[in-house]
This record gives structure tokens, C-alpha cells and sequence, in this order.
């Protein structure tokens, strides 16, 4: 018989864990919740939602798990607050990792981990709790990722690298190896980090420009 548990969030990360733990993993998802002003519909995806604030009530900690499906919000503090929140509360908080990522024994999944297809953690990584891996990135050997990180697709962290809490890493990022990010930084799309960065800093990136000729003008393409 599959675990049951409830979902914090009513948005698309929710809707998508739901998914994910439907069609791939032994939990059963039997309801959501959200913080009470946040409560527009008593159901979602066909199941009951309920208030936080009365959570327990409708589905008690000592027979339901629970999983926070909340962004990187405040960078990723809000997410971190209602994981406290949680497990103040009396819940186990569960993880997914799906059946098409690759690990290797000795790998400990902590709770509320969020990691997705085509993630490669090799052997010796650490990974802290709270941590979401969106598809597709490679945690290198021996790397650390503290808690409460997000990591979006495609990321490259080298071996030997930490990456510290509550951090923001973007789409399609490398970090050489044995290098450390601080707490709380911000790693934007497509930056390279050739060296330690100290908490709290920004690495951002410009986009590439767009050219001043429309593409109707455009005759080889």
C-alpha cells in the first residue's frame, strides 16, 4: 500500500509534483493545502484542498506524509518557512527522486527533495534538504549542495564544488571544480564561475542582443 500524503501549493510546481508522485514513485497523493488567504477552489486536480491552518485537522501528521511544492521564492526562503512550518506541525516531509535519474549507493535523500529526470549525481555528492534539481543537471563527484537550493535545468557543477544555502543556480550554469558558492546567492542563466563567490552575490549575465534587422529581411535562413 502506497504512503499518502498531501501537497502544500495549489500552482504549477504542485500540479507537477502531483503528477511526479503519481506516476512515479510509492506515494499517493490524497489532497493539497495552502495558507488560507491563498485558498481560491476546495479542490485541485480533483482533489480536496484545505487550509494550512487546519491541515492536521483534515489529514493528521501520524497517517499522512507531506511534500511542499513551493519555487524559489525570496530565494527559496518562503519554501524553507513552510517546510519549518511542517514539520513544527508533526509531518514527515517526503522527497521525490524520479526512477530516470542516475545515482549510486551511498547518496541520502533528506526530505522535501525535489529531483528530477536525467539528473547524474555521482558517487560522494552531497546533497542537503529541501533541495529541488530541476531535469537535466550533472552534480559532480565529492560536490556539496546545502540546503534548501534550486538548481534549474542543465547545470554543471564540477567536482569538488559546494554550492551554498538557499541559493539560486539558472539554466544552463557551470561551476569549475572545487570552487564554493556562498549562502544565498544567485547564479544567472548561463553564467560560468570560475571562482568562489562570497554569500550573497549576484552573477548575472547579459542576453544576447537582439539584432536591429526584422526577421522578415532575413534571406538564408
Amino acid at each position: 500500500m502506497k504512503q499518502q500524503i498531501v501537497i502544500f501549493g495549489n500552482g504549477e510546481l504542485a500540479e507537477l509534483a502531483d503528477f511526479y508522485f503519481t506516476h512515479d514513485s510509492e506515494f499517493e497523493v490524497v489532497g493539497f493545502t495552502v495558507d488560507k488567504p491563498y485558498l481560491t477552489s476546495p479542490t485541485f486536480r480533483g482533489r480536496p484542498v484545505v487550509p494550512f491552518e487546519a491541515v492536521a485537522t483534515h489529514f493528521p501528521a501520524e497517517h499522512y506524509g507531506l511534500f511542499v511544492a513551493v519555487s524559489y521564492s525570496n530565494l527559496n526562503e518562503l519554501r524553507a518557512a513552510k517546510v519549518a512550518a511542517a514539520r513544527d506541525a508533526g509531518y514527515q516531509l517526503v522527497s521525490y527522486v524520479s526512477s530516470r535519474a542516475t545515482i549510486f549507493p551511498g547518496l541520502s535523500i533528506k526530505e522535501n527533495c525535489f529531483i528530477l529526470e536525467d539528473n547524474t549525481i555521482q558517487p560522494f555528492a552531497q546533497i542537503g534538504a529541501n533541495v529541488t534539481l530541476w531535469s537535466g543537471n550533472h552534480i559532480g563527484h565529492h560536490s556539496v549542495i546545502e540546503d534548501d537550493v534550486f538548481l534549474a535545468s542543465h547545470v554543471v557543477v564540477s567536482g569538488g564544488a559546494k554550492i551554498g544555502r538557499g541559493s539560486f543556480v539558472g539554466v544552463n550554469v557551470t561551476l569549475r571544480d572545487h570552487i564554493s558558492i556562498g549562502q544565498k546567492c544567485v547564479l544567472g542563466a548561463g553564467a560560468l564561475i570560475l571562482e568562489d563567490q562570497p554569500d550573497f552575490s549576484v552573477v548575472a549575465p547579459r542576453g544576447t542582443e537582439r539584432s536591429p534587422v526584422p526577421s522578415t529581411r532575413l534571406r538564408r535562413i
